[in-house]
């Protein structure tokens, strides 16, 4: 056992590989990719032969993770939150069909949007699909969730959803850990047919057994060490003081205060002496409801404190008793956007909030910007040239990764960024509106993990769109992880139809300028589905290859 200073994301990879995880199978997504990443450099993990490399897709990973568990492995599956909506069909069924070996999901919320499109909270996915949520407050709660989550898993036969947010991913505190435990051997169940074949027949008794799991699964969050009530102790020699524009006009202690997750490690900061107030901590879910109730009989007035969607707040709000105040996000005692942190909390509270690290006004903002010397660059700059000289009723349909940057100057060469893969489909469906040309640009990562089946529907239809799979051979938008496309691109096209002359390839670079706006130009003229490939290794991932070749030369 030793005190390691982990992020959050590494305490729980290291947990997981010190409770016997033999796979771990992921898409790279921030804030979730150093979990795998992590597990992916341990010297321990290599030695144990545990599973790491990267999936196609969330969807993949966590069939896969389910694959592993029948064989009564333990497995961790990670993503970011909007990868749960593409893993949801798999997710949705794993908690129907219940699992083998222990199986934990990580969820990685991004509020605030710091690196996605949306900031939607996982906890209604963990409420959807009826199976127990745990969300740590703390780096230590993340590793014992997970170390101790796979006997849990195991124990009730149904897969955990880990929930966590950015800052628990992104922040570092001291974790100990725990005894190594051996890995689980190969060992499938009896009659495993009857709960791995949703069938009809088959799913209606799997949904009944989940059902009738709710008792159990809330009867542990109930006696959970994560969930605990604390009440005020008055200091020596007086009594608890409130602060005034909390202060309930009745009842014993006036406002009693729910925080879920991380929101209690902001409470605490602002409480360094102890809580004024009754506090329920929740970091395991379904609600502790009696917990609730004996915090509902102390107060006249609930606060809610959750980082994300007011999830809590609205359960509390449809099964309290009537006239209870409850505040949080739906009344705008905190913003309904964003995520939370110490000042909004201690605003919340009624606080004097100072702001001691004010940014001089001097200091102008930086948006991101495509490297200097990457491909994307060149790729924009000839179809921005095609579009202007010739085409200026174009409009050009992007995905998600290093490539969106197009959105912004120099090149503003895009219109449209929803989802991974939408790219190819939003081009299928405005060209067939009437758009001429319409243009989908879609990298090599995007492009196999959501991108492969629109193409197959624009051949099908046989669209007549232009579709550039700007390849730079790797995931670049979260630092370089292995591309499941490298190498495949152009069979891939040809297999599902692309009229091979329609396939083109080339290296973006300046001194193939106008071939690339000849073949820009030519292919938007073709009546069809046509695919260029414009292929350079990201400048990132070269960089680093060529300082660690200094590094071993020396």
């Amino acid at each position: 056992m030793k005190k390691h200073l982990f992020l959050g994301d590494e305490a729980i990879a290291q947990a997981a590989i010190d409770a016997g995880l033999s796979g771990v199978y992921s898409y790279p997504g921030t804030p979730s990719t150093e979990i795998t990443e992590y597990i992916q450099s341990s010297r321990l993990a290599q030695e144990r032969k545990i599973f790491s490399k990267w999936c196609s897709n969330e969807k993949t990973a966590v069939e896969t993770a389910l694959g592993m568990s029948y064989a009564g492995k333990r497995v961790l599956s990670c993503m970011k939150h909007v990868g749960l909506n593409v893993a949801a069909d798999a997710f949705m069924n794993v908690a129907m069909s219940g699992i083998n070996g222990g199986m934990i999901i990580v969820t990685a919320d991004d509020p605030s949007m710091h690196s996605s499109q949306n900031e939607q909270d996982n906890r209604v996915y963990g409420n959807f699909a009826q199976i127990p949520v745990f969300e740590p407050s703390n780096q230590q709660e993340a590793y014992d969730m997970v170390y101790e989550g796979y006997d849990l898993s195991e124990k009730w036969g149904y897969p955990i959803l880990l929930r966590i947010t950015t800052r628990m991913a992104h922040s570092r505190a001291g974790v100990q850990t725990r005894e190594l435990k051996p890995q689980n051997p190969v060992q499938v169940e009896e009659n495993a047919q009857s709960k791995y074949i949703l069938l009809p027949a088959i799913a209606r008794k799997r949904y009944k057994v989940l059902l009738d799991k709710q008792k159990e699964f809330l009867e542990a969050s109930e006696n959970s060490k994560y969930n605990q009530l604390f009440t005020p102790q008055p200091p020596k020699g007086g009594v608890a003081s409130q602060p005034h524009s909390v202060k309930s006009p009745s009842g014993d202690l006036g406002v009693g205060i729910v925080a879920c997750g991380i929101a209690f490690n902001y409470l605490q900061e602002n409480y360094p002496n102890g809580f004024e107030h009754p506090v329920l901590k929740i970091s395991q879910y379904p609600l502790p409801k009696k917990k609730l109730l004996q915090l509902t009989e102390m107060c006249d007035e609930i606060l809610v404190l959750e980082d994300g969607f007011p999830v809590v707040e609205e359960q509390l709000k449809g099964y309290l008793s009537v006239g209870l105040k409850i505040r949080g996000r739906l009344d705008g005692t905190l913003n309904r956007a964003g995520e939370l942190n110490p000042d909004n909390v201690r605003k919340a509270l009624g606080l004097e909030v100072t702001t001691h690290y004010a940014v001089p006004e001097i200091v102008e903002s930086r948006p991101p910007a495509l490297c200097a010397g990457c491909g994307h660059r060149d790729v924009y700059q000839a179809l921005n040239d095609v579009i202007k000289e010739e085409y200026k009723a174009a409009r050009v349909f992007s995905d998600i990764g290093c490539y969106t940057l197009g959105a912004l100057p120099p090149f503003r060469a895009i219109d449209s960024c929803i989802d991974m893969g939408a790219s190819i489909t939003m081009a299928r469906g405005a060209s067939e509106a009437g758009i001429f040309p319409a243009i989908a640009v879609i990298g090599d990562s995007t492009f196999t993990h959501s991108g492969m089946t629109g193409l197959l529907d624009c051949v099908n239809a046989k669209a007549n769109v232009l579709i550039i799979i700007s390849d730079n051979e790797t995931t670049g938008m979260t630092g370089g992880q292995e591309s499941a496309a490298t190498g495949h691109i152009y069979n891939i096209c040809k297999g599902i139809g692309v009229e091979p002359e329609h396939i083109r390839e080339i290296v973006p670079l300046k001194k193939n300028y106008k071939e690339m706006k000849a073949m820009v130009r030519e292919e938007i003229e073709y009546q069809g589905v046509s695919v260029i490939i414009p292929c350079r290794e990201c400048i990132q991932t070269y960089a680093r290859k060529v300082k660690s070749a200094k590094k071993e030369s020396k």
